[in-house]
């Protein structure tokens, strides 16, 4: 089960009430007060782990609260500080403020940690308001509630190449040839309900390129508004370097106009936003083992207008699966370098 939207409520820990008390012991003639302070309550600590990679936990457990602190006592004893809650979530998640909307914080890499809620301040002791003119306080501090929320979680993946194309082109049989992952793979649309990542690793022990690839569900017209599985995955797209276009050029695809199919998915792309249009991108043509001439000479001619790579390629025989993940490698290395290059450059 992929599960990449969740809503919790949190409610930090209460702070314990400080104490008022006086100190009534043997060989003490003026005792003076000593009731001590309270404890802070406990955070609510959200940390991103390479670990998890759906918010499935959240959709069955929602609420989390923690420990409240607990009570000041006499003889200036400071009430024990709640317990915190560490919630796990995969990398690639982003929090929401749920009434607001407004973005609370992006989990890019793993160990990363923020406080969602902060657990309310302990309430101070009457021994605190002792001065040398009030000297027996009655004073005394009530605990500070702790913070409480309701967050929108959203997750979108980290990938550097995303597959992108219509429904039933060969993006999952073409992720099982390159990598490890084992999507379903059947003759009929919308056969992927969900995001699949699979790891490619390309060259020696000593020159390895090693990325990751996303299989987006099939996109359709009208996907950016909703239909299909719509806007449901659009998003994952988002965080990709690179685009890998599958186009069939087979006579089973059953749709007549290539450079329409093309168009479709590439007006989706522009119409979601993000800078999804932007991305570099490489044409696929797939299936070419059952090849239509007429759709795969129309496909060329569109990328050569247009100044595309195209690489024919047949996931099923395995014929041009090697170029493709070697140009695939190649893009991402210089994608990442040229990150490098941006993130070192000083900002002004």
């Amino acid at each position: 089960m992929f599960i990449d939207e969740a809503k919790i409520r949190v409610k930090a820990g209460d702070g314990g009430n400080g104490c008022m008390a006086f100190r009534r012991e043997k060989f003490v003639p003026r005792g003076g007060p000593s009731g001590g302070d309270g404890g802070k309550g406990g955070d609510i600590v959200m940390e991103s782990s390479e670990r998890h990679n759906t918010l499935v936990h959240f959709r069955f457990n929602p609420e989390h609260k923690a420990e409240r602190g607990r009570h000041g006592e006499g003889s200036n004893k400071t009430g024990r500080d709640g317990g915190d809650v560490l919630l796990k979530v995969p990398v690639g998640t982003i929090l929401f403020d749920d009434e607001t909307g407004d973005k609370i914080f992006e989990f890019t890499q793993a160990d990363q940690k923020f406080v969602i809620a902060r657990g309310g301040r302990g309430g101070r002791g009457n021994a605190r308001f002792a001065t040398s003119v009030h000297q027996a306080p009655r004073e005394h501090e009530g605990g500070r509630p702790g913070e409480e929320h309701t967050y929108r979680l959203e997750l979108k993946l980290l990938a550097d190449v995303g597959l992108v194309g219509y429904p039933n082109v060969g993006k999952s049989t073409l992720i099982s040839r390159i990598s490890s992952a084992r999507p379903k793979i059947a003759d009929y649309p919308f056969t992927t309900l969900e995001p699949n990542l699979g790891v490619v690793a390309v060259g020696d022990a000593k020159n390895e390129i090693s990325f990751v690839v996303a299989d987006i569900p099939g996109l359709i017209e009208g996907a950016h508004t909703g239909a299909g599985l719509g806007t449901q995955f659009l998003r994952h797209i988002e965080r990709t370097r690179l685009l890998v276009h599958l186009v069939d050029v087979s006579d089973a695809s059953g749709r007549a106009d290539v450079t329409k199919d093309v168009e479709v998915i590439l007006g989706e792309l522009s119409s979601f936003g993000a800078g999804l249009e932007d991305k570099p991108m490489i044409m696929a043509a797939s299936k070419i083992d059952a090849v239509n001439k007429d759709r795969l000479a129309d496909l060329k001619r569109y990328c050569k207008k247009h100044k595309l790579k195209l690489y024919e390629i047949s996931a099923v025989t395995g014929k041009g699966i090697e170029e493709l993940k070697f140009a695939m490698a190649a893009a991402v290395d210089e994608l990442r370098e040229k990150d490098l290059q941006e993130s070192a450059q000083p900002r002004g």
